[in-house]
């Protein structure tokens, strides 16, 4: 098993640590035990178990610094590993921001962890599979599907008596259904620390219905449209947004939170509906409580009434400004509403759908304009009521835009370990067609 405990992965990078001669050390441990099943042309094609360990040590001299990895932890791998980093260290030119390893901290104890998803077994993997093939083949649809669970921990050492540790269980799932005439798409994804929450046959039937309903798609006009975004068309958006909360780009002139005479701390550029935070401790999206630098992680809001209230700082930069450091979050969590995804329909006279966006890319860094595309389900919406599927769009939009055109939040929803509400959204602009399905 590569799982080991807080007392037996200190003992190991103890030992490790031992065998060091350089001016610091900082050794990093991580393992897990996951399991998957694949399935595609309602058909599962490939099953496994992976069970995988591993220990870095970052040694310094002054700030030159090597790495070197193990997945060996006898006295022999862990001394030989230890003098690999330190010969790559006196090779290695200096880093002129070269940060000495932290100090002991404290921590919060972490909730991302769940026996229950730690033992999820092949059986129940070929179950959620099957809930999946035997109603798409019934509706005359082909499932694809992809189920991964898994059970890690990681932990962290150094010579200045840092030692932290964390133990966590992830289950994610995501399926497209296409219908078996070629003109259909649906997709859907859920992923939890708690496999109890997960209900595959509910999230089956989202991507069914989707697929059954989006069949002989219709060409509209691209043009600007009040839009109903479903969590996982805004997520990556919203995300790509929260990059922009970093300090030194913003300091540097070189970001969207820059401005001429500073940054945008403290301005509000969003409505003031609009509240963003990260909790590690969420019981929803829990995660560990500490970074990668061993840095405490803890509550952190970063947009408030639409106020920007914080940026991310790196150790480095918080020296060279004088301020304390701010990790950078760990999840992302937006305040939502009450209005669920059938109410923001009932509401809506004209508008549009959406279940995702993919292809994603920047078009203006400096106003955060991306571009991309719907689908897997786009469908226009009149008097209250979705009246029928459209072709895929391609869209220009910028998040900032976006949460500046809010009409309605909804309910929150979990994507990608962030808590994301249905948005309802005007002037959303669309610039052209997309003929894919």
């Amino acid at each position: 098993m590569a799982i080991y405990t807080k007392e037996e992965a200190r003992q190991i990078m103890e030992k490790a640590l031992s065998f060091s001669t350089a001016d610091a050390c900082v050794i990093n441990m991580g393992g897990s035990e996951s399991g998957n099943i694949r399935y595609a042309r309602n058909t599962v094609s490939t099953s496994g178990h992976r069970s995988n360990q591993t220990l870095a040590v970052e040694a310094s001299f002054g700030k030159k610094s090597g790495t070197a990895t193990v997945d060996e932890f006898d006295d022999e791998s862990l001394e030989s590993v230890v003098k690999r980093a330190e010969e790559l260290a006196q090779l290695a030119p200096e880093n002129p921001e070269f940060m000495a390893p932290l100090g002991p901290q404290t921590y919060d104890e972490s909730v991302s962890f769940v026996e229950s998803t730690a033992n999820i077994t092949p059986e129940y993997r070929a179950e959620v599979a099957a809930k999946s093939i035997n109603p798409a083949s019934e509706k005359d649809v082909t499932a694809a599907g992809f189920l991964n669970d898994s059970n890690g921990f990681s932990a962290m050492l150094n010579s200045s008596g840092l030692f932290a540790y964390n133990q966590s269980t992830d289950v994610d799932f995501t399926v497209t259904m296409r219908t078996n005439d070629g003109t259909g798409s649906g997709w859907v994804s859920r992923d939890f620390n708690d496999v109890k929450k997960f209900d595959p046959e509910e999230a089956a039937k989202v991507a069914i219905d989707k697929a059954v309903m989006s069949r002989e798609a219709r060409a509209i006009e691209p043009g600007k449209y009040t839009v109903i975004l479903e969590p996982a068309a805004s997520v990556d958006l919203l995300r790509n947004m929260s990059r922009a909360f970093n300090a030194r780009t913003a300091d540097e002139g070189r970001s969207f939170m820059s401005k001429d005479d500073g940054t945008k701390m403290g301005e509000k550029i969003v409505d003031e509906r609009v509240n963003i935070w990260s909790d590690p401790l969420h019981p929803d999206v829990p995660t560990s409580t500490w970074n990668g630098e061993g840095m405490p992680l803890k509550k952190m809001n970063w947009i408030e009434n639409g106020v920007v209230k914080n940026l991310a700082y790196s150790r480095y930069w918080a020296e060279q400004k004088g301020v304390d450091p701010v990790p950078y979050p760990s999840n992302f969590i937006m305040e939502g509403g009450d209005a669920s995804r059938e109410e923001l329909i009932k509401s809506t006279k004209r508008g549009i759908l959406v279940t995702r966006l993919w292809y994603i890319r920047s078009v203006d860094p400096q106003t955060l304009l991306y571009t991309g595309l719907t689908r897997d389900g786009t469908f226009y919406i009149e008097n209250g009521e979705i009246r029928y599927p459209v072709k895929n769009f391609r869209f220009n939009e910028s998040p900032i835009i976006m949460l500046n055109n809010l009409e309605t939040l909804g309910e929150q929803v979990r994507i990608n370990g962030n808590l994301i509400p249905y948005m309802k959204v005007r002037d959303f602009t669309f610039t052209s067609l997309s003929d894919a399905v």
